[in-house]
Order: structure tokens, then C-alpha cells, then sequence
């Protein structure tokens, strides 16, 4: 039984949209521009959660920083050039958007314009008192983006619980003292999630409010 916050942060890869589908093709296609070719999918997957940046050193570690700065440029470009045409909600989620109380936000290493967008194209903004993206600060594993909603909010960590599912949600969560909810259904390694010691876990999103 997981009790009332007054404030709820969520991911939204892998947690509120099933994208990875969309995330994955434009990853793709960019590191193709870059002649990195036959990546798989599971292995792209992976990545979602985390900064791009983790994957491009990896596969490509004679880049500069400016070179991967402009790669993301590129992904970003192609990301949105899809238009989310095969990303989908996850089954439960808008129903538990629309009875959750409390304040909700995310804390997303998407830009705020940019889950602002497809959390309108998918009839889930809404449901949120405010969206935090990831704006000129240090993604997750950095606790700057929930410190952005609590800051907005008023609220202590403590007052809080974040969801997410994937092991950079866990650690940002735990450094900022808010309480974490790891979800099974999106892309995270569960042993990752399970070394941040999530203080709840849960197998759909109707576990929230049951």
C-alpha cells in the first residue's frame, strides 16, 4: 500500500509512454549519419533514461564534446521529425493521472518544451500542475530536476515521491531525499533500479491509487 504524497514526479520514458520505439529509430538514424551502423535494438533500450551523451562515448569515444553536442542536435531534430508515431500511453496510466491526488510534475531528461509537446499530443498534460524537463542543468543521475519541482511545488523531499523506471530515477530520487516508486513495465535494468533501494515497487500504474 503505497500512502498519499503531496506531490508526485514523474518519468516519462518508459514510465508515463511507452517511446522507445521513436527514441530508438531517431538514436538510430543520427549514429548512422555518424557511420555507427548495427546497434541492436535491446542494446539502444538500454539507454533510454540515461544521457545520450553515456551512449555516444561509448560507440563513438574519439568524439569531442562539441561533436556529441551536435550529434544530440541532430537527434533531437530527427526525434521530433517523427512525431511520436510509434509511441503509445502505457495501459493505466491516464486513469491514474485523472484520480491521483496531489500535485504532479515530471522530471524527464526530455527539455520541458519538448515533454510539454508530447505530453499534450498524447491528452496527458492536462493532468499536470507543472512540467519539468531538463533546461541548461545536470540530467538524472543529478537530482537538479526534481529540486526544479520542489522549488515550484514549496514542498519538502520528503513530501514527495517520484516514479520512474530506470536506475538513474532511483539515485536522482534518493540524492534528493524524495521517496522512490520503481515501475516494471518500461525499460530499466531491475537489479540496477534495485541497488537504489526504491521505497516502493509496482507492476502497473493503478497500484498508486489502490
Amino acid at each position: 500500500m503505497i500512502p498519499q504524497f503531496k506531490a508526485y514526479l514523474f518519468d516519462v520514458d518508459g514510465t508515463l509512454l511507452d517511446s522507445a520505439s521513436d527514441i530508438c529509430g531517431a538514436v538510430r538514424d543520427a549514429l548512422g549519419e555518424a557511420g555507427v551502423t548495427g546497434l541492436a535494438e535491446p542494446y539502444l533500450r538500454s539507454f533510454v533514461g540515461f544521457h545520450l551523451f553515456d551512449l555516444f562515448e561509448e560507440v563513438l569515444p574519439e568524439y569531442s564534446r562539441q561533436q556529441n553536442e551536435d550529434l544530440l542536435a541532430r537527434y533531437r531534430k530527427i526525434y521530433l521529425g517523427r512525431g511520436h508515431q510509434s509511441t503509445r500511453v502505457y495501459d493505466g496510466v491516464s486513469e491514474m493521472l485523472g484520480v491521483l491526488p496531489g500535485l504532479k510534475s515530471t522530471a524527464t531528461t526530455k527539455s520541458s518544451e519538448t515533454a510539454r509537446g508530447v505530453l499534450t499530443q498524447f491528452g496527458l498534460v492536462s493532468f499536470f500542475d507543472h512540467v519539468q524537463g531538463t533546461d541548461g542543468f545536470p540530467s538524472k543521475p543529478e537530482p537538479n530536476v526534481i529540486f526544479k519541482s520542489l522549488e515550484v511545488f514549496g514542498l519538502r523531499p520528503e513530501e514527495c515521491l517520484l516514479v520512474g523506471d530506470a536506475a538513474p530515477d532511483m539515485e536522482a530520487g534518493r540524492r534528493a531525499g524524495v521517496k522512490t516508486c520503481a515501475v516494471t513495465w518500461g525499460y530499466g535494468n531491475h537489479d540496477d533500479m534495485r541497488s537504489h533501494v526504491p521505497d516502493y515497487w509496482i507492476s502497473h500504474p493503478s497500484a498508486l491509487i489502490s
